[in-house]
């Protein structure tokens, strides 16, 4: 147990001033000692105690450093660019511009720029209806995750908030949150997360939501995969096989627990699977075109119901080559078309508006001239044309209804990789933090939003500006009220003197 000396703190003052007055006179500390029952060591203590804090006093503290716009432009670069944390950030201003940060001026900085992104966010929504992605990005401890809620057209992050559950009630809230913001949208884009439908279904339950089309196709693209390598491994033990034949055709025992011998029995499996893996892609290339905004068949565009009877045409035949495949490929075709049975009305919600469109054109744009469209529609990425490309190209009694039927197949929303993009956004971010707080997630936010493409259809225009918010700028850090960066003075171009012998 340890014992404290009875003694007050004026005294215990008074005795290491005292000491500290006669330090280096010989008996001092001896003479305390026994004057006042006080150890040796514990006045030796309470002198250094006192020394240091003396010390303390009398040095002078380093100023504080001056937060310009350019420290604060200059911290808030490397935290987006580089992905840095607070002690990456110091370390790069430091090695960069040779100037000492502290860890609570980086922090201050943060904090005040996050809290202007959190307002930003509050206080700005595009003026038209918008199509939105909804999706979730796990954290790193699996407990939770952010949602996250994009614009599908423009890439605009209209909410990102997290950790948080991922159930009904939290993507509730995050849809009232904004609809209290007054943002508005006319449909969704999501993957098959009941939470989510559920959500959508109580807030905006008059509201079509398309699924994610990604998802089926790339179940279909494994699904291939799978069947391919098993071509591949059945035509390379072809020649175990007549390696086992030749043994016991000489009388040898073939080797291996469960080997083949019969070669021709072989090669009709290599043949089914051959068949199986070709049947299946077959019908997934035309799956896939029937997914498409448009489908172009010989009797001109397909509507609704034909393209529902293709698909139904489509499904059937997948049934029946998994009744014809081998065994061990049989349960996976069937699960495959199972699958794409219950998705299929979910992936379609997006053609009941084109055919509308294309339907009230009918009268002054015939089917024809609706199938020519839709062939130069489907091939602009190989052509290099947009849909203004396309305007330019067909006679000018044709325009003014191509117009509304073109920008009706561009504006059909399928897949929700706007959200997935968003996603790549954040997770080199959560990889350094860890986790993501709402400032921070919020700072990201409108950083995103302002960025300006650099290539592409959109070049020199940032997702606001898709958005309709065509008077934001496209320096981030003044839209979150910070000075404009000051440019850099030209260097000074040096002149020769020639000088001419004479």
């Amino acid at each position: 147990m340890v014992r404290t000396h009875p003694s007050t703190p004026e005294e215990r003052a008074q005795w290491t001033a005292y000491m500290l007055a006669h330090q280096g006179e010989y008996g001092i500390v001896t003479h305390l000692s026994r004057a006042h029952g006080i150890s040796r060591p514990t006045l030796y203590a309470w002198r250094e105690r006192a020394q240091r804090a003396l010390i303390e006093a009398f040095t002078p503290t380093a100023p504080a450093p001056i937060l310009t716009p350019t420290l604060e432009r200059q911290v808030l670069t490397v935290l987006i660019h580089a992905h840095a944390s607070e002690r990456g950030i110091q370390t790069c201003v430091h090695t960069l511009t040779h100037q000492g940060l502290s860890l609570a001026t980086i922090t201050a900085i943060l904090h005040e720029a996050q809290q202007r992104a959190i307002t930003w966010l509050q206080t700005h929504v595009p003026p038209a209806r918008r199509a939105l992605a909804l999706d979730e990005i796990y954290a790193n401890d699996r407990r939770g995750a952010y949602l996250n809620v994009v614009d599908v057209h423009s890439g605009a992050v209209w909410a990102s908030e997290g950790p948080l559950p991922v159930d009904a009630e939290s993507w509730m809230l995050v849809l009232w949150s904004l609809q209290d913001r007054h943002l508005c949208w006319d449909r969704v884009v999501l993957d098959d997360g009941a939470a989510l439908r559920a959500a959508c279904a109580a807030v905006t339950p008059n509201l079509p939501v398309q699924s994610d089309q990604w998802h089926v196709l790339q179940a279909c693209a494994q699904v291939q995969a799978r069947l391919d390598r098993s071509v591949r491994e059945r035509v390379a033990r072809t020649a175990v096989v007549e390696r086992q034949a030749a043994r016991l055709a000489c009388g040898q025992r073939p080797k291996g627990r469960r080997p083949q011998t019969d070669v021709a029995t072989h090669l009709q499996e290599v043949a089914q699977a051959r068949r199986t893996a070709e049947a299946v892609r077959i019908l997934t290339h035309e799956l896939r075109r029937l997914l498409d905004v448009v489908v172009l068949g010989e009797r001109g565009l397909l509507d609704a119901a034909e393209r529902q009877a293709d698909l139904e045409t489509v499904l059937s035949l997948l049934a029946e080559v998994a009744t014809t495949a081998a065994n061990s490929q049989q349960d996976e075709i069937g699960r495959l078309q199972r699958r794409l049975a219950e998705a299929l009305p979910r992936l379609l919600t997006f053609v009941a508006q084109g055919d509308r469109v294309r339907h009230d054109l009918a009268a002054v744009l015939a089917p024809e001239r609706q199938a020519l469209l839709a062939w130069a529609w489907l091939r602009r990425h190989g052509l290099r044309w947009t849909s203004q490309d396309i305007l330019a190209a067909i006679p000018a009694d044709w325009r003014s209804a191509a117009r509304l039927l073109l920008a009706s197949w561009d504006d059909a929303v399928r897949v929700s990789s706007a959200v997935e993009r968003w996603h790549s956004i954040l997770r080199p971010h959560l990889a350094v933090h860890r986790s993501l707080s709402t400032g921070m997630l919020a700072l990201l936010a409108v950083w995103h939003n302002h960025r300006v493409f650099t290539r592409g259809i959109h070049k020199g225009k940032s997702p606001l500006h898709l958005s309709g918010m065509t008077d934001a700028p496209t320096d981030w850090l003044v839209g979150l009220g910070y000075p404009p960066a000051v440019a850099p003075a030209a260097p000074a171009v040096a002149t020769d003197t020639i000088v001419l012998a004479a």
